[in-house]
This record gives C-alpha cells, sequence and structure tokens, in this order.
C-alpha cells in the first residue's frame, strides 16, 4: 500500500454512476478502480494520519445490509472509515468520500441508554454542561455542523425550559465538515482539511469521553430510550 495520493475527479465520476446506477452490474464493472481509487485512497489516508493521532483503521463494507431495509440498492454511495482509540477520540475518528466531497468528523454517533443517562446529567448540572455549550458554540464558530438526533421535546425528567434544552434533546452528539470536490481533492488538501476537522471538534469529543464515556450494558440493552 503506498501513500494517500488524494481524490481526483474520476473518484467523483464513479460515485455520481453508482447513485444512477446502484447495481451489481455497475459495481463489477468498476470494481477494480473502486479498490485502487477509491477504497484503498481512503484506507492510505486513515493509516497515514494514525501515525499523528493514534488508534487503529477500520473500513467498512461498501454493500449495505438490506435484510430490513425497504431500499434495496446494494451499495452505499459513500466510502468511509474511523480511527478507533485515539488519544482525542476514544469513540472514533471519522472521514468518507462520495460525489459531494470528502467528510470527516467524531463524537458520539449513538449514545446507548446508560451513555444518554450520563449525558443527560451532566448537560443539565450548571458546570459541566454550561462548559459543553460552550465548546460547542467554538466548535461550530470554527465551521463544524453539529450532527446526531434530537428528541422533538423535551426528555423524560427534564423541563422544556431548561436553558440547555437544545443539547438535552439530542440522542447523539457529533461534529464534522465538508470539503467539496472542485476539480478534485489534492494529497496536501485532503489531510490538511481531516486533521484540522478532527482537532477543532477534539474539544467536545474530549467533553464526552470524560463525561460520557462508552457503554457498560451488553448489546441487547442498550438500546436508547426517549
Amino acid at each position: 500500500m503506498t501513500g494517500f495520493e488524494g481524490f481526483g475527479p474520476k473518484v467523483r465520476k464513479w460515485f455520481q454512476g453508482l447513485e444512477a446506477d446502484n447495481s451489481r452490474e455497475y459495481f463489477a464493472a468498476t470494481r477494480d478502480f473502486f479498490e485502487e481509487s477509491i477504497r484503498e485512497q481512503m484506507e492510505t489516508l486513515l493509516t497515514e494520519l494514525s501515525a499523528s493521532f493514534g488508534g487503529d483503521v477500520k473500513m467498512f463494507r461498501q454493500s449495505r445490509d438490506i435484510r430490513f431495509s425497504r431500499d434495496k440498492s446494494p451499495y452505499k454511495t459513500n466510502t468511509y472509515g474511523v480511527l478507533r482509540g485515539s488519544d482525542i477520540a476514544a469513540e472514533g475518528l471519522y472521514a468518507s468520500i462520495s460525489a459531494n466531497g470528502l467528510v470527516a468528523g467524531s463524537g458520539y454517533h449513538v449514545m446507548a441508554r446508560d451513555q444518554l443517562d450520563r449525558y443527560r446529567e451532566c448537560v443539565a448540572e450548571q458546570k459541566h454542561g454550561s462548559q459543553l455549550a460552550k465548546l460547542v458554540d467554538q466548535a461550530q464558530s470554527s465551521g463544524l455542523e453539529l450532527w446526531g438526533h434530537s428528541l422533538a421535546t423535551a426528555p423524560r425528567g427534564y423541563s422544556v425550559e431548561h436553558e440547555r434544552i437544545e443539547l438535552l434533546r439530542r440522542k447523539s452528539l457529533s461534529l464534522g465538515s465538508r470539503l467539496n470536490f472542485g476539480r478534485g481533492i489534492s494529497r496536501d488538501s485532503g489531510l490538511e482539511f481531516v486533521t484540522n476537522t478532527w482537532r477543532a471538534a477534539a474539544p467536545v469529543t474530549g467533553w464526552l469521553d470524560q463525561h460520557v464515556g462508552a457503554t457498560t450494558l451488553p448489546v441487547e440493552r442498550a438500546r436508547p430510550r426517549r
């Protein structure tokens, strides 16, 4: 595996082709290009950054799990991976490439029941909650987007009048940004973008690691509640 070289305009065209023809025939006919110019490049990008951030690279399958989905298209329209166990984001540092560009981010994409309990307790508490609110505002001011799902109203046991109700309503919390394709994404611009995004999100993910942490529940009991 050689070093990260970037994502050229043909990568964008490949994803546009997949969106137009999400079929096993299209994927089989273009698989070599996908493996060499997309999946391998994403993996090498993450591998290079692991030298600075720590963690282990995990790439995800391109095929979709369609067993319980109404959408039977066989392939995801983005290619992505994470660094797990990084010093600045224990839950993972995320990067993805698609026709829309390069995306990077980190945070708690899904919180289990015990994580939500710890998260809401700390958000409601003045010292820790106001600290998180300030960190989120700073991250957004730096250009990051706030990702994740929220309840339509206050979670059980919390007032809709709480000063941090928007944070309390959240069921997941992550931050990130996108680098548009333009004429292509060069090696330097790709590495710089992902590095800067992860570092900008680090204060929020650090707060989550300190005050929420990983779930300790068995898988069958970890499903979030309202």
